[in-house]
């Protein structure tokens, strides 16, 4: 193993809904042959019936009982498994050990998909939620980290498909056809490994500016 494989921080993959951590496999592949650790985890239950704070508390102590208390982490979430892990990292501590932070068509200001069901957890995924306006209310704080949002705007379970933007770190659009192909794409693939890559924000701290960046990347699909 090389110097610059062991300096890599373990990678943590947080799925989405009716999904398990089997959805990263192809993801999880790619990485661990350009020398990732990575981790997938199963949240219980996965359909929505539980809010995601509780789904976030999960990552917490998975991650908690994972890896050492001053181990670096970088974390992935998709669709759903996004807004998990930003409630995880904004308000269960996560801020103080996660140093890259993709989310990947994750409905970071609702998906009109989510007033099709009543469940606590769809319903906080709802546009104007009081669950995503109280995360929007501080998002700023993800500046103290390498935060990058991942969306395409073809995606037909967020809707709008440009809920998937945050306007701070770096965005990527990969105009892929369907949302569970971002997870095979291989522009995707490609975009993780680069956001994973990066180098980590010096500041670390509240108020730290990073430029914001956009990019359009290719027009094929795996």
């Amino acid at each position: 193993m090389n110097t610059e494989t062991q300096q890599r921080n373990s990678v943590v993959l947080v799925h989405g809904i009716n999904d398990t951590g089997q959805v990263f496999q192809t993801m999880a592949t790619y990485l661990r042959r350009r020398g990732w650790s990575v981790y997938t985890l199963d949240l219980i239950p996965n359909n929505g019936d539980f809010g995601l704070e509780k789904l976030a508390q999960q990552v917490a102590d998975y991650i908690a009982d994972s890896f050492a208390a001053e181990q670096p982490l970088n974390l992935v979430g998709f669709s759903m498994g996004g807004i998990i892990s930003r409630y995880y990292v904004q308000r269960l501590g996560g801020i103080n050990r996660v140093q890259r932070f993709i989310t990947i068509s994750s409905p970071h200001n609702g998906t009109a998909i989510a007033y099709a069901s009543l469940r606590p957890g769809c319903v906080q995924m709802r546009p104007n939620s009081a669950f995503l306006q109280d995360l929007n209310s501080d998002v700023a704080m993800l500046k103290q980290l390498n935060f990058t949002s991942m969306w395409t705007p073809y995606d037909l379970m967020i809707v709008p498909a440009n809920s998937s933007r945050l306007p701070i770190g770096t965005e990527v659009i990969v105009p892929s056809r369907l949302h569970p192909w971002m997870l095979t794409d291989s522009r995707c693939l490609a975009a993780v490994a680069e956001a994973l890559t990066a180098p980590i924000n010096s500041g670390r701290q509240f108020g730290h500016t990073q430029d914001f960046q956009k990019s359009l990347l290719g027009n094929d699909n795996i």
